[in-house]
């Protein structure tokens, strides 16, 4: 018997051992401007799915959940985030970036209202923290929008200004995206930031035969370009993360 004990002691601690030797994962609760996109969609593309190159090789696991067309309201609602606390483990990292569809009050399906849209990123906040991992907010990324004069233009109203307010009143680590991708599209100019959104002509690609003009959802250039924002910008929050593999 003792032998019996010995050995299962032995394999439960194995295990322990196997698991804290796991890189972390980094969880991604957003919507479709960081989403892996179905193959019927490309080249739109997700800064998401760019973001694991910006690590060194085996260094973290990305989990990437960001759903198009999802609000903090309909991600709930359809049991997104109850799975991704299910699979979040203590010293994970949880990026929780909305605001594109909350915003949207013209489509009921998705709108959240704004006192709405910080309850739900205050829940999202301390559900992680529960987990013993770390929330991070992000503010949603820039549309493509231009003025007369050529400066970008805010589409998002106040609800960036909310995620700002709830980070520093929960002392969250806050990644401004909106704020570093509107200097990203204001670099690139008028005509050069087409080329970091899903702009098509017709017949440029089997998926958009009648060609596309999308100055929300990224081409593959915009959102490796977003990626690097991101991580640049992580780099510089003080957020405890494995070493990141690039500059931007």
């Amino acid at each position: 018997m003792p032998s019996v004990v010995h050995a299962l002691v032995l394999l439960l601690a194995l295990a322990a051992s196997a698991r804290a030797a796991e890189p972390p994962t980094i969880h991604l609760a957003g919507d479709s401007t960081m989403a892996i996109k179905r193959a019927e969609k490309r080249p739109e593309t997700g800064w998401g799915e760019f973001l694991a190159e910006q690590f060194a090789p085996g260094a973290i696991a990305v989990d990437n959940r960001a759903m198009n067309g999802r609000s903090t309201r309909t991600f709930i609602a359809e049991g997104r985030w109850s799975a991704l606390l299910e699979a979040t483990r203590p010293g994970d990292i949880v990026l929780i970036q909305f605001g594109h569809n909350d915003q949207s009050i013209e489509k009921p399906d998705r709108y959240t209202p704004p006192a709405d849209y910080v309850r739900n990123l205050a829940r999202f906040v301390a559900d992680v923290r529960a987990r013993n991992a770390t929330p991070v907010l992000l503010t949603p990324v820039a549309r493509r929008r231009f003025d007369e004069d050529g400066r970008v233009v805010a589409s998002h109203g106040e609800y960036p200004e909310l995620v700002r307010s709830l980070a520093a009143r929960e002392h969250v680590a806050l990644i401004d995206m909106e704020r570093r991708s509107s200097a990203v599209l204001q670099e690139a100019g008028v005509e050069g930031s087409k080329a970091l959104f899903l702009w098509l002509a017709p017949g440029e690609h089997a998926n958009y035969s009648e060609g596309v003009q999308d100055n929300t959802h990224f081409s593959p250039k915009g959102a490796a370009r977003m990626a690097r924002e991101f991580a640049a910008a992580l780099r510089e929050s003080g957020v405890e993360v494995p070493k990141l593999d690039r500059l931007p």
